[in-house]
């Protein structure tokens, strides 16, 4: 076959007049600004589309005398002039004060994630962890805060869905050409492509980078598709979530080994590392060992300043979606990764199993990152509890409550997911702040003066937009499957924009249960087909390519859909992406969700439906669980969790029918003479005021700035003063407390010799302790109390920090306290000792904890 010789890429000859429209083309922040993709759309609505909405391949299709129109076109003309004035406030604006203001100048945080959804235009995401990584760096951007994102740059991306005649998902890969998007190779000084080298089975893999501009935040995109590299190093990223455990495996070594590299090859120092999911984990490792390389530290001084500044947040509740390696595979990877970092192999497996000392068990990559990290979080409150179920071995004799994994839940980029039309009611409304300050309570109470006419017929609107769309797609969808005129004819006029609309729209598992609505097809029917008070019901989503199970389902979602009596009521729309998305959130009425409880983590696709002024109808999981009201939507069950899960299954099937019947249906139909649901809309108002200032993006990037990334610089900076003079006396604390840990005992507890006692009464409190080699500031001694429930377990707990009282000589001291119950019940008392790390928050991440005993 004819190769090129020589490769190069041709950009389009732009007249003067629309020299401005080239930067507003290379930059994501248009994806966010509707005011953007009306321009772009201006230029030619119909490539616009067939593009995917990629602004940089559509200016490389348009015809020069396109362009020449363009350039005399003065509404044009003076629509981009305006557009571009208002990118260049908004590149040059000030980072915001308030949080930079308590900030280290030093202060730089690398996000890593495995994919990112941003636009449509970029399709190097599968789902909600990728769009949640997008609308993270958005908010970054608008916050204009020092982080920077590294993935990889997958040549094919995720795939497309396209099903059979029988509704049996297919895929297919298209090849994303990286030159025709927002994208630029990172280059050197000489102008030559910057590459990193890893090594990976002793071949010696080339890794360039595309840089990405989503506002003000880079994301750096990692690529091995070189000439230089062999076939198989080419591949690596090449296909995301694709190939085998070990194409897992090589993509993860080029993700956190190859991206730790590439941003010191740029000259970038981060301070603080978050990794989101455990895929990036391997960075860990590099970080260790360049720090032994470059600053000479010993090893356990590198463990303890990398565990100091990683951010590790999982986002995964069920444990067979975890990546897991065998020690056979692992071994041709990183045993000389091992000896770089002045350790042997196995002591390097150990850092990713539960049980340390298993050598049958595979290497985990959230156990890594979990013991390499100081700061760890779950994404919602209940998946954070669900998470220290998951991970209690890791820090033995801890109890749940106490370990280290809190949750900080996510949001959503309120300005990327809603429409034209509410963008607009906001700014009229609730003014700019809803914007800039989307996380303040007070910018939302005014949503109360938005008037009911406006707000309903702008939601109307909206769903009008989105049966319009489902006809377009339903029809393209069918013509492509070779549909006979008879069922075209029928998708040109599935659905109705005046009736109560459903949206089912997600990756489709077997735990999010999408079939849970066909439990009773008589129930289901009768409420599709009621002539007085319709329903309809959309459902999107792809299944992975290896789950045949979800494919089952959604074949049963299609030929459902394709009964007679039910066609023009309920559809289902191949290829789930980010257009789609956007239109289902913004069009529906009802957002549904039905995980088994706790299988969700978080969930934001109903985030983002709620900020459009739908109405949520869940299962309490994920985020539902912390932003359930009965005043602002529907909980399906109580939150209860069941072994038996057919039996679950029928029960939730009947309260969502329940719901439907006796609660949604009647309050949507309820009009007044003007044809207003002035109920439904008090529900829209308090939805809206209640939900959105919670959850979105900007607070969650807040709340990561402020309790994890801020006080991580902050300790790196006193650990690296003075030479490392903090940190090597930290780590030599630690080897100290680790030798003689098991040495210390707790003699002989003393208490008041009473069984009841009136609230606001001193309990007091003895202990004699032997320390050992250990001095007592080494140690906190704690009280350790708080109700027990019917099996005299703790249900909740509260402690009292013991004080020194006298040394008792032989290494033996006694502490006391007093304490001062504040309310009744039967209640339990012990006595805990913990390491006293000079840092709060690593007390319980070193795993030692000594109970007193009766």
């Amino acid at each position: 076959m004819t190769q090129p010789i020589r490769t190069l890429d041709v950009k389009p000859r732009l007249p003067d007049a629309l020299k401005e429209i080239l930067p507003l083309s290379e930059n994501l922040w248009f994806v966010w600004n509707h005011e953007a993709t009306k321009l772009f759309r201006w230029m030619n609505p119909d490539l616009w589309d067939e593009t995917r909405r990629n602004p940089v391949e559509l200016l490389g299709r348009l015809n020069q005398d396109e362009l020449k129109h363009l350039s005399e076109d003065e509404g044009f003309l003076a629509h981009m002039q305006r557009l571009y004035r208002e990118f260049q406030r908004y590149m040059s604006a000030r980072p915001n004060g308030s949080m930079l203001a308590k900030s280290d100048p030093k202060i730089l945080v690398a996000y890593f994630t495995a994919e990112c959804g941003v636009a449509d235009c970029l399709p190097i995401y599968s789902g909600g962890l990728g769009i949640l990584a997008g609308d993270y760096l958005k908010s970054t951007s608008d916050l204009h805060l020092p982080i920077i994102g590294v993935s990889l740059a997958y040549q094919k991306g995720y795939f497309r869905q396209y099903l059979t005649q029988d509704g049996w998902q297919m895929e297919t890969y298209p090849e994303n050409k990286f030159p025709t998007m927002p994208m630029k190779l990172v280059r050197g000084a000489d102008g030559t492509p910057l590459t990193v080298a890893v090594d990976l089975k002793g071949e010696n893999v080339q890794i360039q980078a595309w840089e990405v501009n989503i506002g003000t935040t880079r994301l750096y995109l990692l690529d091995t598709n070189l000439k230089s590299n062999s076939e198989p190093a080419r591949t690596i990223t090449s296909e995301l979530y694709g190939g085998d455990r070990e194409m897992r495996l090589r993509q993860e070594i080029i993700l956190g080994i190859g991206g730790v590299r590439f941003l010191e090859a740029m000259g970038l120092k981060p301070s603080v590392y978050h990794m989101n999911e455990g895929h990036s984990a391997f960075a860990v490792f590099e970080r260790i060992r360049q720090l032994r390389e470059e600053e000479g530290l010993s090893f356990n001084e590198a463990v303890e300043f990398v565990r100091t500044t990683s951010v590790f947040t999982t986002h995964t509740p069920v444990a067979a979606g975890i990546d897991r390696f065998h020690r056979d595979l692992m071994f041709p990877y990183f045993e000389s990764m091992a000896r770089s970092m002045g350790i042997s192999f196995d002591v390097l497996l150990a850092f990713g199993r539960e049980e340390p000392r298993n050598s049958e068990e595979e290497f985990c990559m959230t156990v890594l990152p979990m013991r390499l990290s100081l700061w760890i979080n779950g994404v919602s409150r209940l998946h954070a509890e669900i998470s220290r179920k998951m991970w209690k071995k890791i820090w033995p004799n801890t109890p749940e409550a106490d370990l280290p994994i809190v949750h900080i839940t996510n949001g959503v980029h309120i300005p990327s997911w809603i429409s034209w039309g509410m963008g607009e009611i906001y700014d009229r409304y609730l003014g700019p702040r809803w914007i800039e300050d989307p996380d303040n309570v007070k910018v939302w109470e005014r949503v109360g003066t938005i008037p009911d006419t406006e707000l309903w017929r702008t939601h109307e609107r909206a769903r009008e937009r989105l049966v319009s769309f489902t006809r377009k797609r339903l029809t393209r969808q069918l013509a492509k499957r070779g549909a006979s005129s008879r069922e075209l004819a029928i998708a040109n006029d599935v659905l109705n924009s005046e009736i109560l609309t459903i949206g089912f729209a997600r990756r489709f598992a077997l735990y999010k249960r999408a079939n849970l609505i066909l439990r009773d097809m008589d129930r289901l029917e009768a409420l599709l087909t009621n002539e007085k008070y319709p329903v309809q019901i959309i459902f999107a989503g792809k299944a992975h390519p290896q789950d045949q199970m979800a494919k089952d389902i959604i074949k049963q979602l299609v030929q459902t859909a394709r009964r007679e009596n039910l066609r023009r009521r309920m559809v289902f729309l191949e290829d789930y992406d980010m257009e789609l998305a956007s239109y289902m959130v913004q069009g529906v009425d009802i957002w549904l969700n039905t995980p088994r409880r706790p299988l969700e983590a978080c969930g934001t696709s109903g985030m983002k439906a709620v900020a459009n002024g739908a109405l949520h109808l869940s299962v309490l999981d994920g985020w539902w669980d912390e932003g359930y009201d009965r005043e602002i939507g529907w909980a399906i069950g109580g939150g209860e969790e069941y072994q038996d899960h057919d039996f679950q299954d029928e029960v939730e099937s009947r309260a969502l029918y329940d719901i439907l019947e006796k609660d949604i249906i009647p309050l949507f139909y309820d009009r007044g003479p003007d044809g207003l649901p002035r109920g439904w809309l008090g529900m829209m108002k308090a939805s809206l005021h209640k939900l959105c200032p919670l959850f979105n993006t900007h607070r969650m990037v807040e709340e990561y700035w402020n309790r994890f990334y801020l006080p991580a610089t902050r300790q790196a900076s006193h650990l690296m003063a003075d030479g490392w003079k903090a940190l090597k006396e930290l780590a030599a604390w630690r080897e100290k407390i680790m030798y003689n840990w098991e040495k210390i005992a707790i003699k002989d507890i003393r208490t008041d010799e009473v069984v009841e006692i009136k609230i606001g009464t001193a309990y007091h409190m003895e202990a004699d302790i032997f320390l050992g080699e250990l001095l007592p500031e080494d140690v906190m001694v704690e009280a350790y109390y708080g109700r027990l429930g019917p099996d005299d377990k703790f249900v909740d707990r509260a402690t009292q920090v013991m004080q020194k009282a006298e040394d008792l000589g032989g290494q033996t001291y006694k502490y006391q306290c007093d304490i001062q119950f504040q309310e009744s019940g039967h209640f339990g008392l012990t006595i805990r000792l913990t390491p006293n790390h000079p840092n709060p928050e690593s007390r319980h991440s070193m795993g030692l904890v000594i109970w007193g005993k009766s």
